[in-house]
C-alpha cells in the first residue's frame, strides 16, 4: 500500500490567531503524519515584518530536530485591500517568505471584493479558501500558477465543490490545507484524502494533487 504523509501549507500558530506556539504545532504536526508545514499567521503591511521574522527564527532554530518535517515560515496576506496586496506580496518575498497565502474570499467572512483576483493578478502562491470564485478567476489562476485551496475549515469548506469544478474546467492546479487554528484542525492523512475526495476529485486525480504538492513544497524549500 502507497504510504501516505501529510502536507499542509496553511497553519495558524498563537503568533496570530492559532492556539498553539509553533514549537508545539510542529511537533503535533509531527505526530499526525505531516511530512510538510507550512507556517503562515495572518499578516497585514503593518506585522508582516515581526510575524515572518518570528517564524522564519522558529523554523531555522529547528531545522534537522524532525526527521522527515519540512518546516515552510510562509505568511497568509489577510483582509488586506486588493490595491496593497501586489505590494505586500512583494515584501514578503522581500523578506524570506517560503511561501505567500492570501485570505480569499471566503463565505463567512467579510473579505474585500477583488481579493481574490488581486491575489491572482499579484502572483500569490495559493488562494486560500476562495469562496465563489469565477471561472475567469480560476482560468487566470492555471496561467498564472497559482495554486487554489481546497480548505479543511468549517465555513471556508462550504464551496469546496465550486473550487474542484472549476479548477477541473481550467487547468488550474488545487491543494488541500488545513487552515488550521487550534489540536482538532490539523490533519491526518486520512482526513486529507477525504477533504478531496469530498471535493469531488477521484483518487487518480487526489493522488496527482499529492504530487504536486511535493514538487511545490521542494521549491518552496529552496527558497528559506
Amino acid at each position: 500500500m502507497l504510504r501516505r504523509s501529510v502536507i499542509d501549507f496553511h497553519t495558524h500558530t498563537l503568533l496570530s490567531d492559532g492556539e498553539l506556539v509553533p514549537a508545539e504545532l510542529v511537533r503535533r504536526a509531527q505526530k499526525n503524519g505531516y511530512s510538510v508545514l507550512g507556517l503562515t499567521d495572518h499578516v497585514d503591511p503593518g506585522n508582516l515584518q515581526t510575524i515572518l521574522g518570528q517564524t522564519r527564527t522558529l523554523a531555522l532554530s529547528l531545522r534537522g530536530c524532525y526527521e522527515n518535517l519540512s518546516i515552510l515560515p510562509g505568511v497568509e496576506i489577510t483582509h488586506v485591500p486588493p490595491v496593497l496586496i501586489g505590494d505586500t506580496i512583494k515584501k514578503a518575498r522581500d523578506l524570506g517568505a517560503s511561501h505567500v497565502v492570501v485570505h480569499g474570499e471566503s463565505l463567512v467572512e467579510p473579505v474585500a471584493p477583488g481579493t481574490n483576483l488581486a491575489a491572482i493578478i499579484a502572483g500569490a502562491d495559493i488562494l486560500a479558501h476562495p469562496g465563489f470564485l469565477t471561472e475567469k478567476e480560476a482560468a487566470l489562476a492555471a496561467e498564472r500558477g497559482v495554486f487554489l485551496e481546497l480548505s479543511a475549515r468549517g465555513g471556508h469548506c462550504l464551496t469546496n465543490g465550486l473550487v474542484a469544478k472549476l479548477a477541473h474546467k481550467t487547468g488550474a492546479a488545487l491543494l488541500v490545507n488545513s487552515d488550521g487554528h487550534d489540536i482538532g484542525d490539523y490533519l491526518t492523512p486520512d482526513r486529507q484524502r477525504g477533504i478531496a475526495l469530498g471535493a469531488g476529485l477521484s483518487e487518480d486525480k487526489f493522488i496527482t494533487l499529492m504530487a504536486e504538492a511535493a514538487r511545490l513544497a521542494d521549491t518552496f524549500a529552496r527558497k528559506i
